[in-house]
């Protein structure tokens, strides 16, 4: 739980970032591919090649195909469509995909974990819901993708280390996630980037620093060893913790006009639903044939 509370206030920063300095200003293609060869470079030093199995290397790099890959080139094409709060409005369905994603991979039905999630949405909803404006639909579209291809990643890298352990410190084989990652983004870039964009001030080469080495390095190896260490229903409302973070520190630094009254009462909702999740979530897991 420590892990995922501290990479979402690591996180919090990012959607700002990539809204106010990037959208718009960088090729997403290329903005994409910097943060995962930045990532992949902060631990190739570390990386373990020999005596590791098969499918736990070939699961990683797929997990990595879908969790940042995928994810991240959908993430930012949507900013070309949505304002950042419409960014962070249309996260909010990524806990159901959790929820849903880890009862398929253990063939149950956890209905609190889903009643969890739920609450989740409902409490970033109250947070965000707003006026939208034209064009919306296609980005919540491309987040659609995004959100579920974040939750496949992270359900799969936990189930992966569960069905795959070894004694190999994890960090030692995360450099196989950023291959994944740069089998997806490398060819897209080379299909659909834009060389005019190309980030040309130090704020812009700086921002990617920052999200390549702190946000997609540490902070995606270290949230994925937290969804390995908490239920599912936690890990799906930890998911949409991201949303009343992400809009205090738009509101803080960038000075968005929010309703504070919404961004506390939706916060509230978020809570309650990690409580009930802790309180019933165990008891109520139905297994299927």
């Amino acid at each position: 739980m420590a892990y995922l509370l501290g990479v979402t206030l690591l996180w919090a920063f990012s959607f700002s970032l990539i809204g106010e300095y990037l959208s718009g200003q960088v090729d997403s293609d290329f903005a994409v591919l910097s943060r995962i060869v930045l990532a992949g470079l902060l631990f190739l030093p570390f990386t373990r090649l020999f005596g590791v199995q098969r499918q736990l290397v070939l699961g990683t790099i797929l997990v990595g195909a879908l969790q940042f890959g995928v994810t991240y080139l959908c993430l930012y094409r949507s900013f070309a469509y949505l304002t950042v709060p419409e960014v962070l409005l249309f996260t909010i369905t990524t806990p159901l995909y959790v929820t849903l994603i880890d009862d398929a991979l253990y063939r149950r039905f956890n209905p609190v974990a889903l009643l969890a999630a739920g609450l989740a949405v409902i409490g970033a909803g109250i947070i965000r819901y707003d006026g939208l404006t034209e064009g919306y639909l296609f980005g919540f579209l491309l987040l659609q993708v995004a959100n579920a291809a974040f939750a496949a990643g992270q359900v799969g890298y936990k189930h992966l280390m569960q069905r795959y352990p070894t004694e190999i410190p994890a960090y030692r084989l995360f450099f196989h996630f950023y291959v994944g990652a740069v089998l997806v983004a490398l060819p897209s870039w080379l299909v659909f980037g834009n060389p005019d964009m190309m980030p040309d001030t130090a704020v812009q080469w700086g921002v990617l620093l920052w999200l390549g080495f702190a946000a997609s390095g540490v902070g995606l190896f270290l949230w994925n060893r937290g969804a390995c260490l908490v239920d599912a229903g936690t890990l799906a409302v930890m998911n949409n913790a991201l949303v009343p973070a992400g809009l205090l520190v738009n509101l803080l630094i960038w000075n968005r006009d929010e309703d504070l009254g919404r961004l506390a009462l939706g916060g509230t909702v978020i809570a309650v639903s990690l409580w009930v999740n802790a309180q019933f979530s165990r008891r109520a897991t139905l297994r299927l044939a």
